[in-house]
């Protein structure tokens, strides 16, 4: 196959010259209509652009392809004229060519019980939709897949990859892709196994990072909220702020939330609060709520915020911008780690990178005054 035919046939021509516009052609007739049924109109082809566009094909081809020496004027008209004529690749010549049908699976493997509902996060929606952005600026695009998949939804799809998003410990979706011989791209967790490859971010910087803060602001009864999950990511969270506490001299205060979602969240935010002489003076709330539902639940026990208590928040939502005082947040970055990943998952599939290494992600703290005490 030459590089000029993988671009021959794709999409109904717009230009002047189409065959059969204006209701040309016999076709067949509409039962009980005495009209010529409608007839898909003719694919543009690559000659059709280099005829409009008074080029030969071959230039068309190398100018749609950024390959060639060409003028920047010359390049410019073959990729107007196909833009303006409707023109894209034939995409089925391209994957028989590159031997890759340049799709993505996408799943997140934390939210396995409740299939979707990963939209609703702030976090897993801008790492998905960076995900998907990223992928296709490289030429790929993403196949969303249910948390929890199962063989089945998956097998007969012509994925080149398959990113698993915070996959719970055992998750069975890693174990059938790498038997499916799919390369999988996903945490730490898959690190070591053959064909897995890892982007993630430093929990433990994280953590240290988010209560040396509180610390340094006089906080001594610091509470952790986090998710009662088995990923990765919150595994390490634990154990940071147990050693953290260990180092520090003070006891070690965690409450977990049953479930993902605000309610939930918030129900073991109130818990952590709790009444008496020995009320918490910081929160650090790994399990992902809206910051705003947080302050209010601390008001609402009585709190002034940062008066009596300073909060931070993981969390990707920008309300926490606009609260009073505005919220502190530790950013996990969804947009780095993406781009990571699918540059780390470019070089695999494109440069055949063998290593099953990763990379760590560094996290943002963002200090705003809801953890900052004036004075």
């Amino acid at each position: 196959m030459t590089e000029a035919s993988e671009h021959d046939g794709a999409t109904p021509e717009r230009g002047a010259h189409a065959a059969g516009r204006g209701g040309g052609g016999t076709g067949e007739r509409r039962p009980g209509s005495g009209r010529p049924a409608p007839q898909a109109a003719p694919r543009v082809r690559l000659v059709d652009v280099a005829r409009e566009a008074g080029l030969s094909k071959t230039t068309v081809s190398a100018a749609l392809n950024g390959t060639g020496r060409l003028s920047p004027e010359v390049r410019e008209r073959a990729r107007e004229t196909a833009r303006r004529m409707g023109y894209r690749p034939n995409a089925t010549a391209r994957q028989l060519r590159a031997g890759r049908a340049r799709l993505i699976g996408y799943v997140v493997g934390e939210l396995a019980d409740t299939p979707w509902t990963f939209l609703e996060s702030p976090y897993f929606a801008r790492l998905t939709g960076a995900t998907a952005a990223t992928a296709l600026a490289r030429g790929y695009a993403v196949v969303l897949l249910p948390a929890g998949s199962l063989q089945s939804e998956w097998a007969a799809l012509p994925l080149d990859a398959v990113v698993v998003a915070d996959p719970v410990a055992d998750d069975r979706i890693v174990e059938d892709l790498l038997a499916a011989r799919i390369p999988v791209f996903s945490d730490r967790s898959v690190e070591g196994l053959p064909g897995a490859h890892w982007v993630d971010v430093d929990a433990d910087a994280a953590v240290l990072e988010a209560l040396d803060h509180l610390h340094a602001q006089g906080a001594r009864r610091p509470v952790l909220v986090v998710p009662d999950s088995t990923t990765r990511f919150h595994r390490e969270v634990e154990a940071a702020h147990r050693a953290w506490c260990a180092a520090h001299g003070l006891p070690e205060r965690t409450v977990r939330a049953a479930e993902p979602g605000n309610g939930p969240v918030i129900q073991a935010v109130e818990t952590a609060l709790g009444t008496g002489a020995d009320r918490p003076d910081a929160l650090l709330v790994v399990a992902e709520a809206s910051p705003p539902l947080v302050l209010d639940a601390a008001r609402r026990h009585g709190y002034d915020v940062p008066g009596d208590l300073l909060l931070v928040c993981v969390s990707e939502d920008e309300t926490a911008l606009h609260t009073q005082p505005p919220v502190t947040t530790l950013s996990l970055r969804p947009d780095a780690v993406a781009e990571a990943g699918i540059a780390h998952l470019v070089a695999v599939l494109e440069q055949g990178l063998r290593e099953t290494g990763g990379a760590l992600v560094p996290v943002r703290l963002e200090v705003r005054g809801s953890s900052v005490r004036v004075g």
